[in-house]
């Protein structure tokens, strides 16, 4: 395993984060392809023998159940010490008035909230999921700041938002003495790379570590373009980032075939090493359902694409609207 300091921290993460999205009670939330506790221990379990410090969650994955999954995995696998647990705020978690978003209100009590089902003191990166446009930056910055000044967080990160929504919280948070954002969660593959225009830039003049989500497009750059999951059929939130695209999508699919031939590598580590030859990239949020995900993950690490590779997976690709959080 690599490690890699995040963004212009101290803090040594893995350069594979495992993404804790598929590790959930099926019953709970809106995923039911969720794998529930006794199947996703294992998972945790071979992630930290590969050398993966690094877990990403969230409060709403599986209504909070990925948060006990998963901090029910590490105590029993890892030191606390040995682990970075990263976990985000913003959606909403029942129903009513301040059930959800950025608020003051929402922030702290969701903060103790994922501290409870996580079983720790603290977690290391707590992050915004996404931009709050119904509450003053100022609120949320605020909170954030508190949030670790308490010692319920070490540092805090965003997710997917406008780069001029992050340019401007990174300002106030300066101008402000508060805690600065180290992190940016963004959705960055082979077939989302508006990333690339503004929001990379951006995160490398400013030092802030890249921890892109979905690296292999749910899946979609690992498979024949025609090929069918189970995930695929009922993920709606994926369907709706692809299907006004898939024409060139679908070039861009058979170009990592191509390269992948060639190398006589399985796709997912070809379309992964693209991801990580981006020198701005900290560490991609890997999800794995199957062990052999693990796997081409951590091969992946070692692939050096040259620059007629990468050229060749790039050509295919066209503009695509806004996608992924708005």
């Amino acid at each position: 395993m690599e490690y890699t300091r995040l963004g212009r921290t101290g803090l040594e993460v893995s350069r594979l984060c495992l993404g804790c999205m598929s590790y959930g009670d099926p019953a709970r939330g809106n995923h039911a392809w969720t794998l529930p506790e006794a199947e996703s221990r294992p998972f945790i379990k071979k992630a930290l023998d590969l050398g993966i410090n690094f877990f990403d969650t969230a409060n709403v994955y599986s209504d909070g159940s990925s948060e006990e999954i998963v901090g029910k995995a590490l105590h029993d696998f890892a030191k606390r010490e040995e682990v970075v647990i990263a976990t985000k705020v913003h959606g909403r978690m029942r129903p009513g008035p301040n059930g959800a978003g950025l608020s003051r209100k929402a922030i702290l009590h969701e903060i103790d909230e994922s501290l409870r089902r996580l079983g720790t003191d603290y977690v290391d990166l707590y992050q915004i999921h996404r931009f709050d446009y119904q509450t003053p930056i100022e609120e949320t910055i605020e909170a954030l700041d508190e949030v670790v000044k308490m010692g319920k967080a070490r540092y805090i990160g965003a997710s997917s938002m406008y780069a001029w929504q992050f340019a401007k919280m990174l300002a106030m948070q300066e101008n402000r003495g508060l805690a600065r954002f180290v992190s940016m969660q963004d959705y960055v593959n082979l077939l989302y790379r508006e990333e690339e225009r503004e929001m990379l830039p951006l995160c490398a003049s400013e030092g802030i570590g890249v921890i892109p989500w979905s690296p292999l497009a749910r899946g979609r750059l690992t498979r024949p373009w025609d090929e069918k999951t189970a995930r695929a059929e009922t993920d709606e939130f994926g369907k709706g980032l692809y299907s006004r695209t898939a024409d060139a999508d679908k070039l861009v699919v058979e170009a990592v075939a191509r390269v992948a031939a060639q190398r006589d590598l399985p796709r997912a580590q070809i379309a992964l090493a693209w991801v990580l030859s981006k020198s701005v990239i900290s560490a991609p949020i890997v999800g794995a359902t199957k062990m052999q995900h693990l796997d081409d993950a951590a091969a992946a690490l070692s692939i050096r694409l040259d620059e007629f590779e990468i050229a060749a997976l790039e050509a295919a690709y066209i503009p695509h609207s806004v996608a992924g959080f708005v």
